[in-house]
């Protein structure tokens, strides 16, 4: 790279978080899809539900940011008070509550054939 900029964190950012909008639009285009029937939705809630549930998921990963956010506030907040970290720390046990069991439930009302056995 002649002549370029040195990318911040910032920048890098903002380009990870675009790519992220993209795969989120293509799946909610997914869902929005006339042809989507019941059992094919709760198919898509159980990858979803299967996806929450291992470490490199996106929900977890996305918990993981914000929990990694909240620890560096905590380096940083002026006083120590948590009034940067606290919010963040609660976004994260926010993000991960029982969503996984929620998707189940969602998938099982709209196809209960297709619960694993």
């Amino acid at each position: 790279m002649t002549g370029g900029r040195t990318r911040t964190p910032l920048d890098r950012v903002r380009a990870s978080v675009g790519i992220a909008q993209l795969a989120l639009q293509q799946i909610e285009d997914d869902l929005s899809a006339d042809d989507v029937d019941g059992p094919e939705l709760a198919a898509i809630l159980r990858e979803l539900q299967e996806d929450i549930g291992h470490p490199g998921g996106l929900s977890p990963m996305l918990a993981q940011v914000v929990s990694t956010a909240a620890r560096r506030a905590e380096q940083i907040e002026p006083d120590r008070d948590g009034d940067a970290s606290c919010p963040l720390h609660e976004a994260t046990a926010l993000i991960t509550d029982n969503a996984g069991q929620r998707l189940t439930w969602a998938a099982r009302s709209l196809d209960s054939q297709g619960d694993p056995e």
